[in-house]
Formats: structure tokens, C-alpha cells, sequence
């Protein structure tokens, strides 16, 4: 007798036990979901052969790293729309350990500071029908963001140039600027060229940045920052200096593609350390002092910032690294300043902006969007100054006769009048019937009425402002 109760006292200790171990698997899991978008077979443009292949080599190193990946190419904008639908779907049903990762190659413009990924099927006649064609990736951003997540990260190998002719002469090259850390934290964004160049497609299987960045990530432990830095730098040296991959982030946790403990980057992300502040233009010049230029140079590409180049760029004049620093450089402080510009939007921003950049790529975007919000500020203005049409002086209804001018006429004829039956009145006489003292008051009230009511009918509402994912002034410069 006593085998069946030791028997039962281990299956209900099994028991009690199970929910404890679940519990804490549950803990430390990791949901890992990725969406890659490859958009090679444009109609209306040549394709872009490498795209499709960044598609097929991101698919694959997703999926050895862990995440369940869906994989779609060729997209119209509906497709396009319905794949971002159901993959938000699929991270809302992950739970909020989830790591949602978007990978898009293919085309990608600038329209009024706005970034948007293109479909196949576009064929725009003018600037004005990509936000009708296209897909704004800041819904893309804002639909991910909405869900409760751990982390979201978009790369987006995006950056190639503008193949529509009717847009080359007003769209911006590249894509603007995306900063993370104007929104909610937990986003890292990586571009595969910086802020307003253009990428390349590459000459071999892949484009420069996914070639680098399928090298970089299958490197074990080795943190997403980390990782793009490294790639930044292979980028640079396979394009000769032609492209610099550039990326923001607001992670709170770490993300590694690949971990050497799980095998697969499964597991419970680890606290990021603390960040450290930015270096300031004096820090890079203290750490590039006594190196040697191509050495410093390395360190100030990696990096990227206006501060690592302005520092470069002081220290090492005669340099032949130089150039292309100060040219990166200033590209890099025109984005910035575009990016203000656009986040602020008002004529006066733009005005500022077009002070020191009048011959830029973005100029003839800055003078629209100047123009724009001035003729909103009007609108807004005409719509807020009052009309009262009752007291135009032009208005019959407000000129009421004055009771001391009433003349009482008889209505019995005298001889005089007799002889000139005919005759009328003079223009000031107001002919009163017997009993009345003077015209009808629901005659005059109905008058000053309808004139109230034209007068305070005529105001309205100005024009809306802008939108922002960004910052996503919304909301950096970016184009495939």
C-alpha cells in the first residue's frame, strides 16, 4: 500500500512543479519574428537584380539566428500593406518579448522630408503621386511602435538611386533623417548609406551593405551597434568611399544576432550597459592625437559623427583622407539642419535652412514647403479676421430711418394735390398709414438678422499641418 501513495506524493510534486519551470521559461524566452521585404521587379523602372538576393541571404541569416521569418518580394502596394498588416499581427500575437525585425531591399525616395518604401507597381508622373503609390515608413514605424514589444529594429538596404526621371529634378537624394530617439525607446534603425547620399547596388550577388552586414552579424555576442559600425567601415572601403551606412538607436536592452551561450540569440536579452555621452569635438581630438591618418580615419568612419569628423578634418588639414571627411562632414551638418527645419515647419525654418544650403538638392523642396505653410498661415489668418456684413455701410438692411424725420401725410387729397394726382413723394419723405409710427419693426429686425447671420457665417477653418512620424522630422536623408 505504501508504493501507490509514494507514487502519488511524486506526481503531484512533479505537478506543483511544472508551473514554476514554465514560469521561468517563459521568463527568459526570446519571441524573435522578421519580415523581409525584397523588391527587385520594378514595371515601370529597370529591376534591381542584387535586392531580390539581399532578400534571400537576410531570409536565411534570420532564420539561423532564430526568428520566424516571413519572406515576401515583388510587392505591389497593397501587398505591400497587407504583408506589414499581418506581420503587426503576428508581433501583437508574440506577446511583448518580442524582438521585431523589418529588412527591406529595394527602392526608396525622400518627398517633403517624408521617407518612402516603393512598391513594383509605382509609376509616378510627379512628386505629388508617391504618397499616393508608395508606402510611408513612418506607418510602417508607428504600426510596430503602437505594440508592445521589446525592441523593433528596421534595416533598410534602401538607398539606391532615384530612377524616376519626373522626380529628379525636385525629390531629395536618399532618404531623410529618422531619429530614434525622438520617440519611444526600444527602435534601432540602420540606412545602408547616410543621410540624403545614394547607395549602390553592387556589382557582385549582394549590395555592399547586406554583403557586409551578413558578414558582420553571424560574429558571436557581438552587439547591434558594434556590429554597424563594422559594417559602416567594410561599406566605406568596398565603395571606396562612395557610401557610409548610418544608423540611430534608443535600445534599452542588448540585441545580438548570434549568441555563443544559446546558439541562435535565443534567450533573455542582457541590460545594455549604461550608454556614455557623445564625445564632443575636443574628446575625438584627444583620442585621434599622435595616431596615424589612415588609423584615425578608421576610427572617425566608424563612428560617423560630426564631431569625430570636424575633429578629423582640424587635426589632419594636409591629410589626403581630408576631403572626403569635410565632404561627409558637411553633408552631415546639411541633414541636420534640413532635419530641423522640417520638425519645426514653419516658413521661417525653412528660410533659415535655404540661408546656408541655397544650392542644394533640398533647395527646391525647402522653397514648396516655405510656400506651403505660408499660404496655411494666411488661410488661417483670413479665416480668424471677423466679416460682419451688417455693418458694411454699403448694406440697404442698416440704414434705419430716424423717427424725428417721419412726416405724417394725410391720406385725403388737397386741391393742389388734386390737380397732380400723379405727383410722388420726395426721396426723404417716408409715407406713414394712420396708426403707425413708423415702418414695421419685424420688417427691420429681419433685415439686421440675415445680416448678422451673412456676416458671422463667413469665417473658417485654416489649412491642417503637417504629419510626423518622425523625427521622423516626420523624422537624417535616405534613397534606393
Amino acid at each position: 500500500m505504501r508504493r501507490p501513495v509514494f507514487s502519488a506524493l511524486l506526481l503531484v510534486s512533479g505537478l506543483l512543479l511544472l508551473p514554476q519551470i514554465s514560469i521561468t521559461d517563459a521568463a527568459s524566452a526570446e519571441s524573435r519574428v522578421a519580415l523581409v521585404i525584397s523588391q527587385s521587379a520594378y514595371r515601370a523602372v529597370p529591376a534591381l537584380p542584387n535586392a531580390a538576393n539581399d532578400g534571400k541571404g537576410m531570409a536565411e541569416l534570420l532564420d539561423n539566428a532564430g526568428f520566424q521569418v516571413t519572406a515576401a518580394s515583388d510587392l505591389s502596394q497593397n501587398e505591400m500593406r497587407q504583408a506589414i498588416s499581418d506581420f503587426a499581427a503576428k508581433v501583437a500575437a508574440s506577446g511583448p518579448d518580442t524582438v521585431a525585425l523589418v529588412f527591406y531591399a529595394g527602392h526608396g525616395l525622400q518627398i517633403d522630408g517624408e521617407n518612402y518604401l516603393v512598391p513594383v507597381d509605382v509609376d509616378p508622373k510627379r512628386e505629388a503621386d508617391i504618397p499616393l503609390q508608395a508606402v510611408r515608413f513612418n506607418d510602417l514605424m508607428n504600426t510596430l511602435g503602437a505594440l508592445p514589444t521589446r525592441m523593433r529594429i528596421f534595416l533598410l538596404d534602401a538607398c539606391r538611386n532615384n530612377p524616376f526621371p519626373a522626380l529628379s529634378q525636385t525629390a531629395g537624394h536618399g532618404l531623410a533623417i529618422v531619429n530614434t530617439k525622438a520617440g519611444a525607446p526600444g527602435s534601432f534603425i540602420s540606412f545602408s548609406t547616410s543621410p540624403g547620399s545614394e547607395a549602390e547596388d553592387g556589382n557582385g550577388a549582394d549590395s555592399p551593405y547586406t554583403t557586409a552586414l551578413l558578414k558582420v552579424a553571424k560574429e558571436p555576442n557581438l552587439q547591434i551597434e558594434e556590429a554597424m559600425k563594422q559594417v559602416r567601415l567594410a561599406v566605406y572601403r568596398a565603395t571606396e568611399g562612395r557610401q557610409v551606412p548610418w544608423d540611430s538607436s534608443s535600445l534599452t536592452v542588448a540585441f545580438t544576432f548570434i549568441s555563443s551561450d544559446t546558439g541562435a540569440g535565443q534567450g533573455a536579452a542582457a541590460p545594455k550597459p549604461p550608454s556614455t555621452p557623445a564625445k564632443s569635438v575636443g574628446d575625438w581630438r584627444k583620442d585621434l592625437q599622435g595616431k596615424e591618418p589612415g588609423v584615425a580615419y578608421d576610427l572617425v568612419i566608424a563612428d560617423s559623427s560630426v564631431a569625430a569628423l570636424e575633429a578629423f578634418t582640424t587635426l589632419f588639414t594636409q591629410s589626403p583622407y581630408t576631403p572626403r571627411a569635410r565632404s561627409l562632414l558637411e553633408r552631415q551638418r546639411q541633414m541636420l539642419a534640413w532635419e530641423t527645419a522640417v520638425a519645426i515647419n514653419t516658413a521661417a525654418s525653412f528660410q533659415v535652412f535655404l540661408a546656408s544650403y541655397a544650392n542644394s538638392d533640398l533647395a527646391a523642396t525647402a522653397r514648396k514647403l516655405e510656400e506651403r505653410v505660408h499660404n496655411r498661415s494666411l488661410g488661417a489668418t483670413a479665416a480668424l479676421t471677423p466679416t460682419n456684413v451688417a455693418l458694411a455701410p454699403t448694406c440697404p438692411c442698416t440704414t434705419q430711418p430716424t423717427l424725428p424725420l417721419l412726416k405724417k401725410v394725410d391720406t385725403a387729397p388737397t386741391k393742389r394735390e388734386k390737380s397732380s394726382s400723379k405727383r410722388k413723394p420726395p426721396p426723404d419723405e417716408v409715407i406713414v398709414e394712420r396708426g403707425s409710427s413708423g415702418p414695421p419693426a419685424a420688417a427691420i429686425m429681419e433685415g439686421v438678422g440675415m445680416g448678422l447671420l451673412l456676416g458671422g457665417g463667413m469665417g473658417g477653418g485654416g489649412m491642417g499641418g503637417r504629419g510626423q512620424g518622425t523625427p521622423m522630422p516626420r523624422n537624417n536623408n535616405y534613397g534606393r
